[in-house]
């Protein structure tokens, strides 16, 4: 399995609220594909609602130093 199909399928895992399986494939995605700023956005996700707020604040962070842009504005 490629990196984008291990994100899909732990993207499907979080809208479920399987939190602690959604982080799995998103670490496994990661493995392939470390600085994927996408995947690590969705692993802090994943850690956001596991209440591991440090850990998740980290991903954000990478994240953003990788791509400092903001995709999602108009």
């Amino acid at each position: 399995m490629d990196s984008s199909e291990l994100s899909s399928k732990g993207k499907k895992l979080l809208e479920d609220g399987k939190f602690e399986e959604a982080l799995a494939f998103f670490e496994q995605a990661l493995l392939k594909n470390p600085n994927d700023p996408d995947l690590l956005n969705d692993k802090g996700v994943a850690l956001r609602s596991l209440g591991r707020y440090d850990e998740a604040i980290e991903c954000f962070n990478k994240s953003l130093e990788i791509d400092p842009r903001d995709k999602h504005s108009s």
